[in-house]
């Protein structure tokens, strides 16, 4: 069994929490040399620091010996180891400020590096994979998760080193001032250890579980606020809220019960490095040594000073152990992010082999195309073989869920499939380069960006002239729309305006349109729009699919009579290829036919009756 391999009967949140570790190891592998400096570093500080206190205790010793003699005191000497005080203080301080500079540029460097990968990665995973969860995990680890690891990279290695370092050389120092002294500045520590050794127990796993649960919260809210429109259509307020009530209430039952002893047990241990409890033993202990004559007042002073530093460097190494605990966390999600699959990327495979697969005709073939979804044993397209003949149009058709959507993602190349060939003009559309300048789609949704109305349309090319810009708009049948609003082209989204569904729709067929791709994906172009916008974007739909090889998904009859080829798809299988007349004797095509009849006259009526 590898180190890497869990051991039998490991707990899931243990094998997390190694995982995790190994994750924030691989992941800290770039900067690893800095922070080794920045520790050093960090650690001359710490030995520099018992210099002040060494000259505090013969300074000390100095006056004390002149008020006991009644003679005048050595100011050379007093000077010199003033000047020693104040000249390591200062060193330490320089030092000091130089680690945390170089594992502040460690983070930066990191951060940089990280971002730089994910953008990398995910530029090459496929397009399906950017479902609502999956960019939520990006937003996380882009926003939330590199904050994480920032501390333990910027702080903890400095900060850290200097919490253990500096009371250890302190309290060398403290012993060789007297041992008996030395015993008393860490007299309580045993006493908190113990203490944390039992409040610690399974820390790694409890944390572990507690980001599980935070996670599972987080979710929940998310479902239930993105999905309050529906949820209050279909009077499921009750039933929604519930699922997030009953995360949040389970975080809040195990949270409860991991904390409650912990809290107990964190008060008894912070109780013995209370700083009157230190005072009084070092201060109570030393006074007695002194009557004794064992050691002299500037020692006690001296080591007593030295104990009330106990309690920061307790409490800084704890929040470093916390810190790496979340961190392990954090970089387990990023090297995830980082492990994502990703698709061949054409160009790099023409730069290795020095040839080019540019599609002489846009002739589109499915042959024999399976595809199933991950997790999913059932597949959403099951050996679909048809042809889009060059500038024609060919509409898919078929109930629900039949797999319609699926398989013009595999055209558009959101995913590759499993089995078979999706081939433009004889060639895979996964050796085609830069596949978008080929293929163009407008889909249900526009998926617009919060930038100027310009730079959306411009968004597949982005050397557009202005005046090609208006030109696009103009055919969308929407520049008119564009130049009444307050900034015209240069209105930003979501900043100056709002748009509707159907203007939102033909700014996108207008970014289609600029793009001139001459192979077009139709998804429901018009199915998300009131019925007054209907007309507008279906003259500007017309425009776009002239002279192209055009796929059409749509259900209103009018529609799917004037195309050139229809494709009836059920349960992922294509069950019959023909013109719309020929396709009429087919009954299961007939069904659907007289579906979309049904509803769109009843639609016609209700919009009349409006």
């Amino acid at each position: 069994m590898s180190p890497a391999d869990p051991a039998p009967g490991t707990s899931p949140e243990k094998e997390a929490q190694n995982a995790g570790t190994a994750a924030l190891k691989g992941l800290l592998s770039p900067v690893s040399g800095a922070l080794t400096i920045g520790r050093i570093l960090a650690a001359l500080s710490a030995v520099l620091s018992v210099v002040p206190y060494v000259a505090l205790v013969k300074i000390g010793e100095i006056l004390l010996r002149a008020s006991a003699t009644g003679g005048g005191v050595d100011g050379l000497a007093v000077r010199h180891w003033l000047v020693l005080l104040i000249g390591t203080f200062s060193a330490r301080l320089l030092i000091y400020f130089a680690a945390l500079t170089v594992t502040h540029v460690a983070d930066v460097r990191l951060g940089h590096l990280i971002r730089g990968d994910l953008v990398t990665r995910l530029a090459k995973v496929p397009l399906s994979w950017f479902t609502a969860t999956n960019s939520g995990r990006v937003r996380k680890a882009l926003q939330d998760d590199i904050t994480t690891v920032h501390q333990l990279i910027a702080h903890q290695p400095v900060e850290g080193t200097n919490a253990v370092a500096m009371p250890l050389a302190l309290m060398a120092y403290a012993f060789v001032i007297d041992w008996r002294l030395g015993l008393l500045s860490i007299a309580t520590v045993p006493l908190y250890l113990v203490s944390n050794l039992v409040m610690l127990r399974g820390m790694g796993e409890k944390t572990v579980e507690m980001d599980r649960r935070l996670s599972d919260v987080s979710a929940r809210m998310v479902e239930f606020v993105t999905g309050i429109t529906v949820v209050k259509a279909f009077g499921q307020v009750g039933r929604a809220r519930s699922r997030y009530q009953k995360a949040a209430d389970d975080f809040y039952s195990f949270y409860l019960a991991w904390c409650r002893p912990m809290i107990r047990m964190a008060a008894l241990g912070q109780s013995t490095l209370a700083v009157p409890l230190i005072l009084l033993v070092n201060l109570g202990g030393g006074a007695w040594l002194v009557r004794h004559g064992h050691v002299s007042v500037a020692d006690v002073t001296g080591t007593a000073l030295i104990a009330l530093l106990v309690p920061f460097a307790v409490e800084v190494g704890m929040n470093s152990l916390w810190s790496h605990q979340l961190a392990g966390q954090a970089a387990l999600r990023l090297s995830t992010l980082l492990g994502t699959p990703t698709l061949q990327d054409a160009r790099e495979d023409h730069v290795t082999h020095g040839t080019t697969s540019i599609p002489g005709n846009h002739n589109v073939v499915f042959d024999h195309v399976t595809f199933a979804y991950d997790g999913s044993d059932t597949p959403a397209v099951d050996d679909a073989t048809f042809t889009l003949r060059e500038d024609t149009v060919t509409a898919l058709v078929g109930p629900s869920g039949s797999g319609k959507s699926t398989i013009a993602t595999l055209l558009a190349r959101f995913t590759d499939p499993d089995s078979g060939s999706v081939t433009m003009g004889g060639i895979p559309v996964s050796d085609i380069p830069e596949l978008y300048s080929h293929v163009g789609f407008v889909l249900q949704d526009p998926q617009l960006l919060g930038i100027s109305i310009r730079d959306n349309i411009a968004l597949g090319r982005p050397d557009a002239t202005d005046t090609q810009i208006r030109d696009a708009a103009r055919a969308a049948h929407i520049l008119t729309e564009i130049e009444a609003l307050p900034h015209g082209l240069d209105t930003v989204l979501g900043a100056d305006t709002g748009l509707s569904g159907g203007q939102a729709q033909r700014i996108a067929i207008a970014r289609a349109l600029l793009v001139d791709a001459p192979v077009l994906i139709l998804d429901e172009a018009t199915a998300l729009t009131d019925p007054e916008s209907q007309h507008e974007i279906q003259q500007a739909l017309s425009t776009l699919v002239h002279g192209r090889t055009v796929l059409l998904i749509a259900h209103r009859p009018e529609v799917i009579t004037g195309v050139d080829q229809t494709v009836l798809i059920d349960d992922g299988r294509v069950i019959a290829t023909g013109d719309h007349e020929s396709m009429l004797s087919h009954p299961g095509y007939a069904r659907l036919w007289n579906a979309a009849q049904t509803g769109h006259s009843e639609g016609s009526q209700q919009c009349t009756s409006l």
